[in-house]
């Protein structure tokens, strides 16, 4: 399968598993996330939720196939429901009512800094790289891009990654702010649990959660806002002729 759950106690592991994309996002994986994020919601045991990546790699974004499709014909509505499930993982886990730490080995592209950026938490490994990548590629960001990298790390470095095409390594993540913590690759999934395992007890961790959750909801745009914000200028780059 190309996403996992697993669980370990009191934590949810959900795993990216597609060696042969990198662990893009297609609409089918979207779906299989979303309802293992849900599962994770419904489960009153769990306390914390890590997101991983396998085969050396966090997410490639969202999969060529897909984007190809939305080049060709960017208001097909299978295209479209197709990319709306890619954008709901974001929204998903970001808004899952227990801390969400993403252990991040390897890339994260376009679609896969959102997802990244969704947690609550990353631990990186000195090798992981985030790349903005929707302009070189032709596209305009989409999927609450601009509001994620902004809320995080404010209006430099979020111009500096989407617009001038920085990639971001290693140590300078957490410099950033966009990590927690930066450590050898064969220790990020080790302390990712450590921290998780924390969490102890689900019923006061989630009321805490969402209390936090609902704060910072007060000083960001509205997830969808910027979801819609960003959709009609993507779909317009996705009519242009390829670049």
């Amino acid at each position: 399968m190309s996403v996992s759950l697993q669980l370990d106690g009191t934590v949810a592991i959900i795993t990216l598993d597609d060696a042969g994309t990198r662990n893009a996002l297609t609409g089918e994986t979207a779906e299989a996330f979303l309802d293992a994020v849900a599962s994770v919601q419904a489960n009153p045991d769990v306390a914390a939720l890590i997101l991983g990546g396998a085969n050396g790699a966090f997410c490639s974004g969202a999969a060529r196939p897909l984007l190809a499709a939305a080049r060709e014909n960017p208001t097909d509505p299978a295209v479209m429901a197709a990319l709306g499930k890619v954008y709901q993982c974001f929204v998903a886990a970001g808004t899952v009512d227990v801390p969400v730490i993403a252990c991040m080995r390897g890339a994260a592209v376009g679609a896969g800094v959102n997802l990244a950026l969704a947690a609550d938490v990353r631990i990186v490994s000195h090798e992981t790289r985030l790349l903005s990548g929707f302009l070189k590629i032709g596209l305009h960001p989409g999927g609450g891009h601009f509001m994620l990298l902004d809320r995080i790390t404010g209006p430099q470095t979020s111009v500096a990654m989407t617009l001038l095409g920085e990639e971001v390594v290693g140590q300078k993540l957490v410099d950033l702010g966009l990590a927690w913590e930066a450590l050898p690759d064969d220790e990020v999934d080790a302390r990712g649990l450590e921290l998780a395992k924390r969490c102890t007890d689900p019923e006061l961790v989630r009321m805490a959660t969402a209390t936090f959750r609902g704060q910072a909801a007060s000083r960001q745009v509205p997830w969808q806002t910027a979801l819609r914000a960003e959709q009609a200028a993507q779909m317009w780059s996705m009519g242009r002729p390829k670049p």
